[in-house]
């Protein structure tokens, strides 16, 4: 029996470990490497894939303008394994960043004293952030969160990002009347709005503080401040 689990509630007790939280692929790589390591000290079978935003779609039917080698591999107790992503020239935005998700399944080698009898086996899903980067667009990635704007609505903030990059927020927190309250974030995409809604805050008023954590390109959270505007 096989049991498979996802993303990173469980993440800390599979053994293969991604040499980062987010791939930046900018548009002039010829190819892009990924570390896998196995920290653990039996081997494991790797499957590895990239997909387009569908989490639950299989692997054999998604469309995708990537080649990544190897698909499936095995990785001894305490080895590392390169991936190789390289970008095939299918036709995407060249103003503005493309988002995908690098897929790594991880599925332990049954071992001979487990041959005979029921078991229960767990793979581990391991799903994070590829970003297609066009060359000269405008501004730097790692500012962008700076230049996000924030509008009051009736129960919360309205968020627009004016810029070509997604941004990645973890958390929202807003001031009013000394209290302070708490949403959890998401992922804008470039040239989009999103709306946070604060329950049992009432519309936010104008000028109230807004303090925000970003994720930059290296996996980093960056803290910033900013105020509600009408």
């Amino acid at each position: 029996m096989i049991m498979i689990l996802s993303l990173s509630s469980f993440y800390s007790y599979a053994g293969i470990v991604i040499n980062g939280t987010r791939i930046i692929y900018s548009a002039d790589a010829r190819e892009v490497s990924i570390k896998l390591t196995n920290k653990g000290d039996r081997p494991v079978l790797i499957q590895s894939w990239i997909d387009n935003g569908d989490s639950e779609a299989n692997p054999s039917e998604i469309s995708v303008p990537f080649i990544l080698t190897p698909p499936i591999n095995r990785v001894n107790g305490g080895e590392g394994q390169v991936l190789r992503l390289s970008y095939t020239g299918s036709e995407l935005p060249n103003m503005v960043e493309s988002v995908f998700w690098l897929n790594v399944l991880e599925i332990p080698v049954k071992s001979k004293d487990k041959l005979i009898g029921n078991h229960l086996q767990m793979a581990f899903r391991t799903r994070i952030k590829l970003f297609f980067r066009p060359l000269f667009l405008e501004g730097e990635a790692n500012d962008s969160a700076r230049e996000l704007i924030f509008n009051s609505t009736s129960h919360g903030v309205n968020v627009t990002n004016p810029t070509p990059y997604y941004i990645s927020i973890s958390k929202i927190n807003v001031t009013v009347k000394g209290v302070r309250y708490s949403v959890k974030g998401e992922m804008i995409s470039p040239l989009s709005s999103d709306e946070f809604s604060f329950p049992n805050v009432g519309r936010i008023p104008v000028g109230s503080t807004i303090m925000f954590n970003s994720i930059n390109d290296y996996g980093a959270i960056v803290i910033n401040e900013s105020v509600v505007l009408n």
